[in-house]
């Protein structure tokens, strides 16, 4: 597969990653347990907030491997 479909395909994924892990930390900062205490809240909140970078690093690795070389015939 070429770099440039990699790159197009990675991008989508990405942007759906985002919206789709937002929505979700949206979600679970509503429940009791996390509102209950600030301290909670603020840790969540930071855990959600870097956490995506986790599921997003193979993808980003994906996209930038090189193309594998041609053969020459």
């Amino acid at each position: 597969m070429p770099i440039r479909l990699r790159k197009f395909i990675g991008a989508i994924l990405l942007i759906a990653l985002v919206v789709v892990w937002s929505l979700t930390a949206m979600a679970l900062a509503q429940l009791p347990v996390i509102k209950s205490h600030k301290l909670i809240e603020a840790l969540y909140f930071v855990v959600a907030g870097l956490g995506w970078v986790l599921p997003a690093m193979p993808l980003i690795r994906w996209m930038s491997r090189p193309d594998p070389p041609q053969e020459q015939s």
